[in-house]
């Protein structure tokens, strides 16, 4: 089940709000212009799977995904029991363009921050999350990582780092 939790970055320990029905998430994010959708996916590919597996089996729905939203580029995050080596996931960060963040196997936390709040919200397998250039975010796996996520991104170019720890302050996937 998928699960929005709202926080004050002034209060990061506690958040003011929980939702866990799909259209409440929904709405609370679109009025940020987050979109948020779900998706019954089809296939059996889980962590670990090489990537061109991943490619067979999910390839068309890949190409659907980077044509409706004209990503030029897509990367894996691909991890199980262990947290990926590189990349910066748990540290905010924004991208210059529109990023879509798609959990095709197990489940992740992306954050957003908006202005004086965060928008944590527990992906699951099928959950889609559109979210804009510029908008703050980061993603924790928990304690005992299994993911297996798609990231399109539309010009390719590396995530800018803010510097700023708020991300060290909220709960992570693991307390919530």
């Amino acid at each position: 089940m998928s699960i929005l939790s709202v926080f004050q970055c002034s209060s990061p320990q506690l958040p003011y709000k929980v939702l866990t029905h799909h259209d409440d998430i929904v709405a609370t994010l679109a009025e940020h212009g987050v979109r948020f959708a779900h998706q019954s996916l089809p296939w059996s590919i889980r962590p670990g799977n090489a990537q061109q597996q991943v490619r067979d089996e999910a390839g068309e729905w890949i190409d659907g995904l980077m044509a409706e939203h004209g990503a030029t580029s897509w990367t894996l995050l691909d991890c199980e029991e262990e947290l990926p080596d590189a990349g910066g996931w748990r540290e905010e960060h924004v991208h210059n363009a529109l990023e879509v963040f798609a959990v095709m196997a197990g489940r992740a936390q992306v954050s957003l921050r908006v202005g004086d709040e965060v928008f944590a919200v527990l992906c699951e397998r099928g959950d889609i999350l559109h979210v804009p250039a510029e908008i703050r975010r980061w993603i924790d796996l928990g304690d005992r990582p299994f993911c297996l996520a798609l990231r399109l991104t539309g010009n390719g170019q590396p995530a800018k780092f803010t510097g700023d720890n708020v991300c060290r302050e909220l709960p992570g996937m693991a307390e919530l």
